[in-house]
């Protein structure tokens, strides 16, 4: 089951790492983009901080979600980016492709979340 969590936990990582260095250098293809996700995507590229903010929050939480000793403070760091995530596939695009993935992310990121709970105790007391 602990090379199970690692795995999925890299993958994890490696998914969001990636996300958010094209966010900063743009060497992913850009996918055919429908009107609806145009307009979208114009109104991120009008608020000139938020891509490279969201960008910024993927790569830390991704690399933060790699490693077993920072994985909790990964979680927490990236999942408001997974619930954008999961909303925008959910409301805004709802493919089934889109939201399975999202929605699997989400799981996982939760998983990790539930998984070490002990450790936000501190938090929330």
């Amino acid at each position: 089951m602990k090379i199970i969590k690692f795995i999925l936990c890299l993958l994890f990582g490696i998914m969001f790492l990636n996300a958010g260095l094209d966010k900063f250098f743009h060497y992913n293809p850009a996918p055919k983009l429908t009107d609806a996700q145009m307009k979208v995507y114009a109104a991120f590229g009008e608020i000139g901080w938020l891509l490279p903010l969201v960008g910024a929050v993927e790569i830390i939480g991704g690399l933060l979600f790699i490693f077993p000793k920072t994985r909790a403070l990964g979680a927490i760091v990236i999942l408001p980016v997974m619930v954008g995530i999961l909303s925008h596939n959910l409301f805004k695009d709802p493919s089934p492709t889109g939201i399975a993935i999202a929605g699997i992310l989400f799981l996982i990121n939760i998983g990790i979340i539930i998984d070490n709970r002990e450790k936000y105790k501190a938090l929330v007391s």
